[in-house]
């Protein structure tokens, strides 16, 4: 892994792989947490509108190149966050990365064809609604919080949507899409220097003051049971509690809890909920950590004539939880040892190495946290029984009978 600053301060990280193709990264801190005193959704209309068109690029010449170069591309803008990223074969490193920086840097945010991008985000907030699972999250959040910017979705609503000006858009991007507030990771298979070279020509000398990033408002989440019902048989449960002032150490901690507790088939939560009760089809847990966002959650898909047994088998599980011996041999060493394993097998694919050491650095100033930060931890079972204690207390629950 090597660290490189570009003239105007933009951090470039580059790892080495051996190959053919090159994945890269460009992140800025230009999420939704930043919107205030804006329309709810205008950092991601951000992301839709640099495709539009730049000083010497059409959109549609735009849409040709990036078939023509990328494997793979994406776009992504979340609550602390906005990212571009991609794979290309390594031979076309220069002409991918050139596209990207064109996109980026030089967009002329045109008048012409913004309606139809904001039609294009209505159909997109449709799909959202439609989607029963991330329906199920939003409702939770929305009950569960008063001022948190995660009560409103990342794309804002149908009222905010229609709302948003493109001189809105031009303003947020002017503030926060900036050196200061830019990222860069490569995975490659060519030099990291002659990378760096190329990178720090084409942006380095790219110059524009960042506005201010906010700090995030942890407000405590409301406790409770909350139900929305859509008429059907079928039901989504989803169980949230709050994470926000854990340690890393302590989230190692709930790291390897939770590979006990809600992962994979011999996880207390699958036993219980389907292989002894059958109460469901998808269940499960995770641990969301992100800026404006850290919180553990537990998931599952029932029917609504078995939401009463599905809320106590969860109970139940949660109070085994909290009795289960750490300290028993191989348990602990059994967690970690899964949760490594699977964090490697994310990192197997370069993109989202890149993608995970990009929204590391922006959130948390460390890219090595997308990576293996957490790794240096030898956490013993008191630890674990402890933050276990901490954090299974007071959650918020939305039930959603679709």
């Amino acid at each position: 892994m090597e660290e490189f600053v570009l003239d105007n301060g933009i951090k470039l990280i580059c790892d080495s792989r051996e190959g053919k193709l090159t994945s890269f990264c460009i992140g800025f801190n230009a999420g939704a947490l930043e919107e205030e005193g804006f329309s709810l959704g205008t950092a991601h209309a951000v992301e839709h509108m640099v495709f539009k068109g730049t000083a010497g690029r059409s959109e549609r010449q735009i849409n040709d190149e990036m078939d023509n170069y990328f494997g793979f591309s994406n776009a992504m803008t979340n609550y602390p966050y906005a990212i571009y990223y991609g794979t290309v074969s390594s031979n076309d490193f220069a002409k991918g990365f050139e596209l990207y920086c064109d996109i980026l840097l030089n967009p002329v945010f045109p008048s012409e064809g913004f309606e139809e991008e904001i039609r294009v985000i209505m159909e997109e907030l449709r799909d959202w609604k439609e989607d029963f699972s991330q329906r199920c999250e939003d409702l939770l959040f929305s009950n569960s919080f008063s001022r948190r910017r995660i009560r409103e979705l990342i794309i804002g609503n149908e009222a905010s949507v229609k709302n948003i000006t493109l001189d809105e858009i031009k303003n947020f991007y002017s503030r926060f899409y900036s050196p200061e507030n830019c990222i860069i990771t490569v995975v490659t298979s060519l030099k990291p220097q002659d990378i760096f070279a190329y990178v720090n020509e084409i942006m380095g000398l790219w110059n524009n003051s960042a506005g201010y990033i906010r700090n995030v408002d942890y407000e405590k989440n409301k406790p409770g049971i909350y139900t929305a019902q859509y008429g059907t048989e079928s039901a989504r449960l989803q169980v949230c509690f709050d994470i926000h002032d854990l340690t890393d150490r302590e989230l190692f901690c709930l790291y390897a809890f939770n590979m006990e507790f809600g992962e994979g088939t011999s996880s207390m939560l699958y036993n219980e909920v389907r292989t002894v009760r059958g109460l469901a089809y998808e269940v499960g847990s995770s641990v969301k950590n992100e800026r404006g966002i850290r919180l553990f959650s537990i998931q599952l898909s029932t029917s609504i004539y078995n939401i009463d047994e599905a809320l106590e088998t969860i109970n139940n599980c949660l109070k085994e939880a909290k009795k289960r011996d750490w300290t028993e041999k191989g348990v602990l060493e059994r967690a970690v040892r899964r949760f490594r394993l699977k964090e490697g097998l994310a990192l197997e694919r370069s993109v989202e190495q890149c993608k995970r050491m990009a929204a590391a650095h922006l959130m948390y100033g460390n890219y090595r946290l997308g990576m293996n930060g957490f790794y240096e931890y030898n956490i013993d079972g008191s630890e674990v029984r402890e933050v276990v204690e901490k954090v299974l207390q007071k959650p918020s629950i939305q039930i959603l009978k679709i």
